[in-house]
């Protein structure tokens, strides 16, 4: 009782923010669009503001100021929405990761600049090749991915048809003990040249472009099983011989999340809630 109680007590308290935003929208953000805009303008200046920016700002702060003591059990998206779950973990230094994530077959990503963005759009017009189009941001702690791979599921690397991961570099206590309680989020910007980082992992695997049901903006279909990522990934480390040892942890007992794509098979993304953690074979 005592717990459902607590979860309800954080379930209001994330919106908070919504409801200081959305009072300060009427009184003072809206009415200074209003009187400098069209309404219709002014009214969706707000809204961009408000939903865009200020909300996932302080939701970012507060994850921040008050972090959480285990690993998440997902990523969530800049407006604070659940997205892909975690589920692959990876032992080594930064240049050991892209060697081997290389070396499997998968590129490294792009950068999301305004030129990068533009020839991302061009090759999903085209139905061009461009291996390492730029991904979304998605974040844990406030913080968004600090690099990230895909593999095209097609031949001309076209229509957003993608294997894709995103990694955030974490510390742990002990190889032998790791948990969700064990594995430390790594707060400084520059990773350290250190080859015992734990590169915590969400892949997931996209199959063509939508729509975000909240949003409207447009984003990848997502394949509902999340776990056949995991797999994969540790398969080709393997098959590259690049996988030293394998450790799998449970984060959870298997559990959904609501996926956020307009025509998304059941409507739900799906794991077994544990992370296969690969430390690399590197000499």
């Amino acid at each position: 009782m005592i717990s459902y109680l607590w979860l309800d007590i954080k379930r209001f308290a994330v919106l908070v923010p919504g409801i200081v935003i959305f009072y300060l929208s009427v009184r003072d953000i809206f009415p200074f669009f209003d009187k400098r805009l069209p309404f219709a303008f002014a009214f969706l200046a707000t809204y961009i503001l408000g939903a865009y920016v200020l909300i996932p700002a302080i939701l970012r702060l507060w994850r921040i100021i008050v972090p959480a003591n285990h690993l998440p059990l997902y990523c969530i998206t800049p407006d604070g929405y659940a997205s892909d779950p975690l589920n692959i973990g990876i032992i080594g230094s930064r240049r050991q990761l892209i060697k081997a994530m290389t070396a499997a077959g998968w590129y490294k990503t792009d950068r999301r600049t305004l030129g990068n963005l533009t020839h991302a759009a061009l090759a999903i017009l085209l139905n061009r090749s461009y291996p390492a189009t730029p991904v979304s941001s998605l974040y844990l702690f406030g913080r968004k991915q600090d690099i990230s791979f895909e593999k095209s599921l097609t031949r001309n690397h076209g229509r957003g048809r993608r294997h894709h991961v995103r990694f955030w570099a974490t510390t742990y206590e002990d190889l032998n003990t790791l948990s969700a309680t064990s594995i430390h989020w790594y707060n400084r910007r520059a990773q350290p040249q250190t080859t015992n980082l734990l590169w915590v992992g969400a892949a997931s695997q996209d199959i063509g472009l939508t729509f975000i049901k909240h949003s409207l903006q447009i984003t990848h279909r997502v394949v509902p099983d999340t776990d056949s990522e995991r797999e994969l990934i540790v398969r080709q480390l393997e098959t590259s011989q690049l996988a030293k040892t394998l450790t799998t942890i449970e984060l959870f007992s298997p559990y959904r999340l609501t996926n956020r794509a307009w025509g998304g098979r059941h409507g739900y993304l799906s794991t077994d809630g544990k992370m296969t953690i690969v430390r690399l074979n590197f000499n």
